[in-house]
Formats: C-alpha cells, structure tokens, sequence
C-alpha cells in the first residue's frame, strides 16, 4: 500500500507539473503574440507603384498584384487556417486535421498554435523562440528553441510566410533588398541581427504568385543534423482582403523540388486580419 500511495502521489506531482508547464506556455504564447500585433503601425504609409518602380520586374510584378494602390502598408497579420498536418513521412504521411492561428510580424517573429482535430490529439504552437507540442493536452513530444539553430530555421520560415500573406513587411528598405533570378522569378534577402534569409518567388503574368522557394536550415531529415535543406510551398485561391491579394490555399514541405519531396502542411485559410487599422 505504501508503494502505490507513492506512485500515485508521484504520478500527481507529475502531472500537476505538466498542466503547470501548459498554463505557462499559452501565457508565453499569448504575450509574445501581443507583442507581435502591437508593432502594427497606428498611422501607416499607403502603398504607390513607385514604391518598388525600381526593382527587378518580377519583383515589380509581385507588388503590384498582391497590393493594391493606396493600400495601408500593414506588415503584420492575424490568420486562421483548417487543413491537413503530417505526423509521418512520404511513404506514410498520416495527415490529421488541423486547426491553426497564427500572428506574423516578420522579420519580428510569429506566433503559430495548431490542434489536431482527428485521431492523435496533438497540440502546441511554433515560433521564433519556440518550438513545444504535446499530446493529449499534456505530454510533451517537442519541445526546443532558444539556440541559434532554431532561431535561424524559425527565421525562414515567417519570412518566407511574410512572402505569401505580408507583403507590406517586404517591402525595399533597410534589411530587405531584392533581386531578380529569371524573368518570372523574384529574391527576396531579409536580414535582422544575425539572421538572414533568401526566398525566392515565382509569378506568373500578372504577377500572381504560384511557387515560393528557399534553402532552409533544418534538422527534418533522418539524421537529425542541422543543415541546408530545400524547402518550398504552392500556393492558390488569391483573395483580396483590405487591399492586399493573398492565397488561401498553401501546401508546403520539406525537399521541395526534389523526388522527395512531399507536402507536410496543407492549409485552407479561413480568414485574415491585419490588426489595428483604424475603422
């Protein structure tokens, strides 16, 4: 009897410690998302074709379609999303529906929360500080951040995001230069601090785009190393929403490009806000 009242007293600590850790990482996520959505300008700049005159014309090409003129320049966004989330691989993917929000502030940072909605209850969120999920609401089964590996890996990703859904944060300025690749394809180089990042984008005619692509630092291989890694996502169902085209439809993966690849992230967005605008 006394071996069992202190398994089951130990077992309570335990998850009395994890449903702490819980509490503690949604106030985590809920003041850096805040902090996020309050660098959202009070009195933005409207959007001019001279803006970007200058640029390569793909890059040009990109602008013009996906903002509007005289459009707020609005760089941060709030976005929600369904879809399909892999917990496997190629030869097993394991896709579970996914529920998803996310701030993005690049090249400030993002927030990501997602829940699986079918099958393994997983749940957490992804940023550029952290990386923590777990399952059935409390059993941790990732947990990183805090180092240079993921800080640099994070950084990819929300700038190639801000190339997808927040233009606005990429446009020519300090730490932003653009440059061109072939006559349908942009580069977009986004430096801040220590970190940078290049990605590509291809569009079409008008300048819808179709492909975005960038070597990415990752450890999503059997090896578990850090390295270069191509990544990429296709992209679709451009709506307009307060001046800005964006798609609503994403699917991404690791080794795009190659007979590797698969996509791991398939989102159906449901709505995007660009916080603080003034009615």
């Amino acid at each position: 009897m006394k071996i069992l009242l202190a398994i089951l007293i130990l077992l309570t600590i335990v998850l009395l410690g994890l449903a702490v850790l819980v509490v503690l990482d949604r106030r985590a996520d809920r003041a850096e998302w805040d902090r996020l959505v309050a660098l959202q300008s009070e009195d933005p700049r409207v959007f001019d074709d001279e803006m970007v005159a200058d640029l390569p014309e793909p890059a040009r090409r990109y602008f013009t379609y996906v903002i509007r003129p005289r459009t707020p320049l609005l760089p941060v966004a709030e976005i929600e999303m369904t879809g399909q989330f892999s917990l496997g691989a190629k030869n097993n993917p394991r896709y579970q529906p996914m529920e998803a929000r996310q701030v993005l502030a690049a090249p400030e940072g993002f927030v990501w929360a997602m829940k699986t909605t079918g099958g393994m209850p997983v749940a957490g969120s992804d940023s550029g500080l952290w990386t923590r999920f777990r399952i059935f609401g409390l059993l941790p089964v990732a947990r990183a951040g805090g180092n240079a590996d993921h800080a640099r890996s994070a950084f990819g990703r929300y700038v190639s995001e801000a190339v997808i859904w927040t233009p606005a944060a990429l446009l020519p300025g300090p730490g932003v230069t653009w440059t061109a690749v072939d006559d349908d394809t942009a580069r977009v180089t986004v430096r801040r601090g220590a970190l940078s990042q290049a990605v590509d984008v291809t569009v079409d005619a008008e300048g819808r785009p179709e492909l975005v692509s960038f070597d990415r630092w990752t450890n999503a291989n059997p090896d578990k190393t850090y390295r270069l890694q191509p990544f990429g996502a296709v992209v679709s169902d451009f709506r307009e929403v307060g001046g800005y085209r964006v798609p609503f439809y994403v699917e991404a993966g690791n080794l795009f490009g190659t007979d590797d690849y698969f996509p791991f992230f398939i989102a159906d967005v449901t709505e995007i806000r660009f916080p603080g605008v003034r009615p």
